[in-house]
């Protein structure tokens, strides 16, 4: 069946039984003071929220500009446009909390599509202990997902604006992977091998460091952001947010083993600029980032260093600090694409 013979309402009162019937926690997000008090179906989502910050945080994913039907199941495409809006949480030191969702699609859409795109985005919402309390949906020509989420937190956010020259520049993982993955989509690779199976997965189902996340606020990281658009693009966001330039060392960058076996001349290329690992970024003083990064999990490493000079400008230097030219700059939504 088709959403065009349910028609709006119908299709509405489906996803809407969906994501009451399927939380994991009814309703209230566990990790935070907030508490659901009207929910799917009214005019608005209602909720109290207690004390602490307040995050709020939107993302959208468009059909063939973020996502192929041929690269991505309906499934995993619900975990993804959430994880996105979760991991920018993540990068403040917050917890996802409630999420509204924007569907646009063609008037043919299947209805088992769109509910494996909810049974993904509910997979994840309790995975992460947090709810969908409603959204829109409106007719388009191409699919898209708008996700809405707010987050909260005791401390203070993380931010972008307070990197200072002499600091270490780190990660909390590893770079390239979801990258990779897509790499071996769009060149319609067929291989079977773990490391293969690895990287697709790392692309379709990235996984949000909100753990890590709380664990920077808590060693007192002041700024800090996610990768999602490639390292050197991310940190040069950065730097232009705190008036100062950076430096990446390449012989540092944290790059799995899987990702070197599929592409071992392009890892490098792929962990500069590959994005969407949602890894965070962090910057501070060298002891302490050296402290946190030798107590995280593998994947983890100081990748360069925060510098005096021109914002927001990004030097990538090999093993014998030439300077590099030639790489991968990033996503940009509108310098890869024309109207």
């Amino acid at each position: 069946m088709q959403i065009n013979e349910l028609g709006e309402f119908g299709v509405i009162n489906i996803l809407k039984k969906m994501v009451v019937d399927q939380r994991s926690d009814h309703g209230n997000a566990p990790n935070s003071s907030f508490n659901l008090i009207v929910d799917n179906g009214d005019d608005t989502a209602a909720w109290t929220a207690g004390r602490g910050q307040t995050l709020f945080t939107t993302d959208t994913m468009v059909e063939g500009v973020h996502f192929t039907r041929k690269t991505i199941s309906w499934h995993d495409l619900g975990w993804k446009s959430l994880a996105s809006n979760i991991s920018d949480v993540a990068s403040m030191g917050g917890l996802p909390a409630y999420a509204l969702i924007t569907l646009g699609l063609p008037s043919y859409t299947e209805i088992a599509d769109l509910e494996s795109l909810y049974a993904g985005m509910l997979e994840i919402s309790n995975e992460y202990s947090m709810a969908i309390v409603g959204g829109d949906m409106v007719r388009s020509p191409v699919a898209f997902i708008t996700v809405a989420l707010t987050g909260v937190m005791q401390a203070q956010p993380m931010v972008r604006t307070g990197a200072l020259p002499g600091d270490l520049v780190a990660v909390t993982g590893y770079l390239g992977n979801s990258g990779g993955g897509l790499k071996l989509m769009l060149e319609q690779s067929y291989e079977t091998s773990e490391d293969a199976q690895f990287l697709r997965e790392s692309h379709r189902r990235p996984a949000p460091a909100v753990a890590l996340g709380q664990s920077l606020v808590d060693a007192n990281v002041t700024t800090a952001m996610d990768v999602s658009d490639g390292l050197v693009d991310d940190l040069s966001k950065l730097c232009s947010a705190s008036a100062v330039s950076g430096k990446i060392f390449t012989d540092r960058l944290p790059i799995h083993d899987s990702l070197r076996s599929q592409f071992p001349d392009d890892s490098i290329n792929l962990a500069l600029g590959g994005g969407e690992d949602y890894v965070l970024m962090f910057t501070g003083r060298p002891t302490k980032v050296n402290n946190i990064v030798s107590t995280f999990p593998p994947g983890a490493a100081v990748v360069g260093e925060i510098a005096e000079g021109e914002p927001g400008k990004v030097e990538v230097l090999d093993q014998n600090g030439q300077k590099m030219h030639g790489f991968d700059q990033g996503w940009d939504h509108f310098a890869r694409f024309s109207d």
